[in-house]
């Protein structure tokens, strides 16, 4: 458009004022320029675009008000006036404006523009001429003259500069309006928007200006909101040019673009549109910090309350979420910290965040853990259902993690929201289940090492779980319901902090006791122990024990402070008085004031721990209220979530706990009276309980509350005689503890039950044996004579030594409790009394020690058959095993009785732990960690440990290494806080179980052939699985130490039997095994030992002084293959042609994985101990990933590849024989065979037996590597012999039969069928082998003495792969399992001496290279 020509006034030129105005010159004053410019104001506003008369008329006057004269006039009202009019003007004279002038149109707008700050002031008096001015140009929308001027951008940007200046919150909204309309008519009606002009606009939403002037702020936000579809794309060319290409220079706004972007996200998306893509580009730049800001601001953008950015850009919503992983620490913390506003506001996006905040809680980098588990915990906090199952494990995770800031903080926000949720019930009864398992994770901590770790489950316990602030009887209410939903480990957890409280208690009332005795050098170091182990019980013991030094000198100086402490941890002491006791004592303590004072958080930590915050008399009763309305059924049980009989025997057992810590505070009638209406209950752990808790309680209950003690008796005599064992144990001990006249009491319960003691009857037999030896135990003066004459006469000759039923023949070798026959339940209470009646003689003068460890032993060496008749199941068998082994065990803690083992005993007992069935292996074992631990048993028990190397099951070698760790630890800590133990190190510094070690190795009975490689491997994973623990440290050149002992063991001979040459070859060979061990593990062993150590005679025997043994029994191959597992590379030539028809010659395949998964049942067959796999690693992880060794329907693969269960679909005829392994701790008995063949006529033998045993597979007794042959046969002379010695026990004869008595005794006719079975088992390979797998195996080896004389000893290692290659030609692909029949080229015989030999027809042999 262009302007029009220049009008012209009327009149020749000449100004029309209007009429009544005079002519406005700059000769008149301004008051009088004023007066007449209002009228003229009054003229145009009167006027309107139709009245082209006065718009002509008037002309010249319109022109004239544009003159320097009004718009450069200093007046304020003046130019007020002519904006005024001009404004008029444009509105009366539009479309055209009178003005044609560029420069005149530009002037004016300026002019106009500057008079719009007068908008600033609402108050002014000429404020409504300013909004009318505004409201004028708005309405006329006059500035869109300005899009034809060229440098109207000028104009534009003055304009909105002074608009977003001026507006305040005094403005109404008509004000903000025309402003509003002013603006937007100008963005939207031009061409584009130019840069400077969206500065003016955008520069209102940094943070610095929108928080000087919030009304500019919303103007530019509404302004934008208005304009978006054309504003969009100039924002967009901006932060093209700043994002993308870099020109920070094209804005000052340039370095606020991503406070710019969040807020115009904020305003509206769809402004950033293009924007976008953009950030995406952004977030993947390889300047960090930059990728950060991104990140900050895409954080705010998508964790934003209401925004869609998530759903509406996945691209850019994936990109981010690949910042978690992002390679700069600040950005993944950024991100994490994100994480939790999305989760609040945005709950769809979870399963997104999942993923990666799965990865971060494993982040390197502490913060981070410590921020997901922040993000995680606020947004459960606010809402249950914000966070999903698998977030909340990442918190659970964390508990256990390696830095304390991270655990503290998981430990305490899975406090918070089991208050929050589960104690006050927030969220209902479904949000409570939900993390119901936070109760049990937070206690399971307890288990943790670090005192750390402890101290804080005992704060949080005690502030969110069972609040100490409530009063009693809500506090109590918490606590029973919460134990009776605790699970097992739990339960030990809260029962070992409430110990782990009281045992402190004891150490501070201890402590107190002490200052009260005279000043003395005894009494200052007793008073140190007791200072130093309760500093172990704080955190930073080493600060610790100075502050508890402190606190020492403090107490012995302060006696009203002593006598604080006293009453706070004494038994009266009620939970109030205790709040009463830590405040006054804290408060003593504050002096001086500091802003951190660390010895008062330690002492703090102290009273924390030893304040009886929870327990009292008072808390006892509100407890057996709840127990009594449990018991009448009127309790709140079920809306808790338990039932009445789980909340009454879990009420019993927290009642039984603690009358362990706070036994005073039962004594009340009203306690002991709800007790025996507990002992009256049917459940039997109920009655149990209550007699427990009336046995620790109860001392005063005879002096003081005579109507209990009268209806107490008449029932503890009934449990005892006719209760479960548990409680006649219980009952007994009761009657012994809370009675003055226990003698009386205790013989009415014996007479009677002596006199009622039936065989024929075991069911009725168990109860009255635990009263009996409970009783000889504790008063073993008192019935010294009757015991003696029950246990020779009843115990031993009528029940231990008679078998009356026949067990089940099922072949397991572990049944459940209930399956468990009774006469055997009877056995094993038999074992046990007799331990308990030893126990408390406490003396061998009737040499009854020695009888009953040889009855235990030949327990043993019979494999839990004393009578040998077959009569007993397998799985009985185990139990009687292990009861026999415990109570070796037993003995051996009470000196008297340990003196009196002898290594061969000890011996026997040690090899329980390597038992063919994983129950017995496994419960032996934490009772020997149990009676270690507690420092009864004596150093050489530690020993049985190393034979857990020989374990099949990785978990129970993992056990076993966890309870060395712990034994060797008390040890040590032991030793370094009593001074005393310096002169017992012999027998409790932990490398003394070093020649106890190699003794017991040296005598293992799968120790025969010294030189052979894979027996001297085993050999070295025993020393080395106790070694490697030993060796952690070198404390005190403890390396050197051990080395010595070594050597010195070598020099001694074996005291078990001296004169025996095997014997001592066997243990010089384990202690150059053990040499070598030490030397290839440590570089520090060959230094000077510190001092000279100490053997034990009863092992060792001094040789002559001229002995000196300085030969090495291990050769440079032996070494090789110790030290990388396997010999130097022989050639393998190729095989010979040979025939296999060599009568007793007998085939050894390679025992595949198939085999090593079968059930522990097992055959005692001699024949199937020759037969087992020497590979080391099949022989030592037959089973890595079997976590239950004893499957009672193991899987077995039947020719097709299908599975069938033992016990159901298989029968011992249709199954291969796996290498069964004979069981250790038998000696060679000729006559063991006839028993197997009859087990395996009856089906006890299941296919497999042999690899699932708790023992490693002895080594193979008939194949060595030189090919020697080994003769079969048997005299009947010698097996007169064997017959006449089966019974004796010779550890020396238990390892596999020895090449010069390996022989088979003579088998009758209907033997032959069942040896037949499981020798060809034996000779087909083990189930599943192909054909290839056979040739390939190079166990399969053959030896005989034509062997040795077809094929010379010099072709070594490759006669016996060839050999292997020949044995396995014309085997059919798959063994069937018990079915030799059928077989082409192999037949089965027997000779008339018992011999099996396996006929085949000659095949050619395959050359191997």
């Amino acid at each position: 458009m262009e302007f029009p020509q220049q009008q012209k006034p009327a009149g020749d030129g000449k100004i029309v004022y209007p009429p009544g105005v005079k002519e406005i010159t700059d000769k008149i004053s301004n008051d009088e320029v004023v007066k007449r410019l209002k009228m003229v104001v009054k003229t145009y506003m009167d006027m309107d675009q139709d009245s082209e008369e006065e718009k002509q008329q008037y002309l010249g006057l319109a022109l004239h008000l544009a003159s320097e004269f009004f718009l450069r006039n200093p007046n304020k009202d003046v130019r007020l006036l002519v904006a005024c009019c001009l404004a008029d003007i444009f509105r009366i004279y539009a479309p055209e404006a009178p003005y044609t002038s560029h420069d005149k149109l530009k002037d004016i707008f300026l002019f106009i523009t500057r008079q719009l700050k007068g908008l600033e002031d609402t108050k002014s008096p000429q404020f409504n001429r300013y909004f009318y001015l505004l409201e004028n140009l708005a309405w006329v929308k006059s500035y869109n003259i300005c899009f034809e001027l060229e440098d109207c951008n000028e104009i534009f940007i003055q304009l909105f500069k002074t608009l977003f200046s001026v507006i305040n919150n005094s403005h109404n909204q008509k004000v903000q309006m025309h402003m509003m309309d002013l603006m937007s008519s100008i963005i939207m009606e031009g061409d584009g928007v130019t840069q400077e002009l969206l500065d003016t606009i955008l520069i209102n939403l940094i943070p610095a200006h929108k928080n000087l002037n919030k009304q500019a702020y919303d103007l530019a936000k509404t302004l934008l909101k208005r304009t978006v579809q054309t504003i969009e794309t100039c924002i967009a060319n901006f932060f093209n040019q700043v994002l993308v290409m870099g020109k920070s220079s094209v804005s000052d706004l340039s370095e606020h673009v991503f406070d710019l972007i969040q807020e115009l996200f904020a305003i509206d998306p769809l402004l950033l549109t293009s924007v976008m893509p953009q950030l995406e580009f952004k977030l993947k730049s390889n300047d960090g910090e930059e990728r950060l800001a991104v990140v900050r601001l895409l954080a705010k953008l998508f964790g934003a309350k209401d925004s869609e950015l998530a759903t509406q850009n996945r691209p850019l919503w994936q990109c981010f979420l690949g910042r978690f992983n992002d390679i700069h620490v600040p950005v993944r913390l950024e991100c994490v910290k994100f994480a939790s506003h999305c989760l609040m506001n945005h709950p769809d996006l979870a399963k997104d965040l999942t993923e990666y905040l799965k990865v971060r809680s494993h982040d390197p980098e502490e913060a981070i853990r410590h921020d997901v588990i922040v993000t995680i915990i606020n947004a459960g906090k606010k809402d249950l259902n914000l966070v999903n199952d698998q977030l909340l494990g990442f918190v659970r995770e964390r508990t256990l993690d390696k830095r304390w800031r991270v655990r503290k903080e998981a430990m305490m926000g899975l406090a918070q929201l089991f208050k929050k949720y589960c104690l006050h019930h927030e969220a209902g009864k479904e949000s409570a289940l939900k993390i119901s398992w936070i109760k049990d994770k937070l206690l399971h901590i307890y288990y943790q090492n670090s005192i750390d770790d402890k101290l804080l489950v005992e704060k949080i316990f005690a502030q969110y779980m069972v609040p100490h602030s409530l009063d009693t009887e809500e506090k109590m209410k918490c606590l029973y319901y919460l134990y009776a939903c605790l699970d097992t480990n739990a339960v030990k957890a809260l029962n070992e902090m409430w110990k782990c409280q009281n045992m402190l208690r004891g150490l501070v009332r201890e402590l107190l006791d002490l200052h009260k005795l005279p000043v003395s050098e005894a009494n200052n170091t007793a008073m140190f122990g007791k200072l130093m182990t309760i500093a172990k019980n704080l955190p930073d013991a080493g600060k610790a024990q100075d502050f508890m030094k402190k606190f020492n000198q403090v107490l012995g100086e302060d006696e009203k402070l002593r006598v604080q402490l006293e009453t706070l941890i004494s038994p009266t002491c009620s939970c109030k008085q205790a709040e009463l006791c830590v405040r006054e004592i804290t408060r003593k303590l504050t002096f001086p004031k500091q802003p951190t004072n660390p010895f008062l958080e330690m002492v703090k930590f102290l009273l924390e721990r030893i304040a009886p915050v929870h327990i009292d008399s008072e808390a006892i009763s509100a407890l057996v209220k709840l127990l009594n309305k449990s018991i009448e059924g009127t309790a709140d049980d079920d809306e808790e979530g338990v039932t009445p009989d789980t909340a009454i025997r879990s009420g019993l057992e927290l009642l039984k706990v603690l009358s362990f810590t706070h036994p005073t505070a039962f004594h009340s009638a009203e306690t002991y009276e709800s007790l025996l209406q507990c002992l009256k209950m049917e459940d039997d752990k109920v009655a149990e309980a209550a007699i427990q808790i009336f046995r620790n309680t109860g001392q005063k209950i005879e002096t003081e509350l005579q109507q209990i003690r009268s209806t107490l008796i008449p029932i503890l005599h009934q449990k005892a005689k006719r209760g479960t064992p548990h409680q006649a144990k219980q009952a007994v001990h009761c009657i012994h503890a809370i009675f003055n006249n226990k003698e009386v009491q205790l013989a009415q319960i014996f007479e009677p039950l002596s006199r009622s003691l039936n065989a024929d009857v075991p069911e009725q037999l168990i109860t009255p044996l635990v009263s009996l030896g409970h009783i000889s135990m504790l008063a073993p003066d008192q019935f010294a004579s009757p015991m003696k004459s029950i246990v020779a006469n009843f115990i031993v000759k009528d029940l231990l030594m008679n078998d009356r039923s026949m067990g089940n023949k099922n072949g397991k070798l572990w049944t459940t409790d209930e399956e468990v026959s009774p006469e055997v339940l009877a056995k094993v209470q038999a074992i046990k009394l007799l331990v308990r009646w030893l126990l408390g003689m406490k003396n061998n003068q009737s040499k009854s020690a020695n009888s009953t460890l040889r009855l235990l032993s030949a327990m043993l060496v019979s494999e839990g058959d004393l009578t040998e008749q077959k009569k007993i199941s397998k799985s009985d068998m185990s139990r009687l095993r292990l009861a026999a082994g415990g109570a070796i065990m037993k003995l051996a803690q009470e000196p008297c009785y340990h003196d009196i083992i002898t290594p061969e005993q000890f011996q026997l007992c040690g090899l329980v732990i390597n038992d063919e069935c994983y129950q017995v292996r496994q419960i032996f074992a934490q009772k020997l960690h149990l009676a270690l631990v507690k420092l009864l048993l004596p150093l050489e028990y530690l020993a049985v440990f190393a034979l857990c190397a020989k374990d099949p099951v990785k978990e129970r070698r993992a056990h076993a290494r966890q309870c060395l760790l712990k034994n060797i630890t008390v040890r040590r800590e032991y030793i370094k806080q009593n001074p005393l133990a310096h002169e017992k190190l012999v027998s409790l510094l932990p490398e003394y179980v070093v020649p106890y070690m190699i003794h017991l190795l040296a005598h293992d009975p799968d120790f025969t052939k010294p030189q052979e490689y894979e027996q001297l491997k085993d050999i070295k994973e025993c020393l080395w699985f106790m070694l490697e623990v030993l060796m952690t440290k070198n404390e005190n050149n403890s390396h050197a130490f051990l080395r010595k002992m070594v050597e010195n063991i070598k020099q001694t001979k074996d005291a078990q039997c001296p004169d025996d040459a095997k014997a001592n070859e066997k243990l010089y060979i384990v202690c150059d095994v053990a040499l070598f061990v030490i030397a290839n593990k440590s570089t520090a062993c060959h230094l000077e030992s510190p001092k000279d150590p100490v053997l034990p005679t009863k092992f060792f025997l001094l040789q002559d002084k001229d002995f000196k043994n300085d030969k090495d029994y291990l050769t440079a191959e032996t070494r090789q293959v110790l030290l990388t597992g396997k010999p130097k590379t022989t050639p393998v030539l190729g095989a010979v042609n040979k025939p296999l028809t060599v009568p007793g010659r007998r085939i050894f395949t390679k025992t595949t994985a198939g085999s090593d998964t079968a059930s522990n049942a097992s055959t005692n067959s001699q024949l199937s101990s020759s037969a087992i796999n020497k590979n080391s690693n099949a022989a030592t992880e037959p089973s890595e990933s079997r976590s239950q060794e004893n499957n009672e329907n193991p899987v077995i693969k039947n020719d097709d590849g299908k599975k069938e269960e033992a016990g159901q679909n298989a029968t011992p005829d249709a199954t291969t024989e796996a290498s069964p392994v004979k069981r250790r701790g038998r000696p060679p008995k000729s006559a063991a065979a006839a028993p197997a063949v009859a087990a395996e006529k009856e089906g006890g033998a299941v296919a497999g037996g042999g690899a699932g045993r708790g023992r490693k597979r002895a080594a193979d007794p008939v194949s060595d590597q030189s090919g020697e042959s080994i003769n079969i046969k048997m005299s009947k002379q010698q097996q007169q012999k064997d017959e006449g010695t089966k019974r004796q026990i010779d550890l020396q004869r238990w390892p596999c039969l020895s090449r010069e008595k390996d022989k088979v005794r003579k088998r009758e006719p209907e033997e032959e069928t069942g040896r037949a079975l499981g020798r060809v088992a034996l000779l087909l390979g083990s189930e599943g082998d192909t054909e290839r797998e056979l040739e390939s195996s190079p166990e399969c080896v053959i030896s005989g003495r034509k062997d040795k004389e077809r094929y010379p000893p010099e072709q070594g290692q490759a006669d016996c792969a060839a050999w292997s290659a020949t044995c396995s030609q014309g085997e059919s692909k798959s063994a069937k399992r018990g079915a030799p029949s059928g077989r082409q080229g192999e037949t089965i015989s027997g000779d008339k001496t018992g011999r099996l030999a396996v006929k085949r027809k000659s095949v050619k042999a395959r050359s191997k290279l």
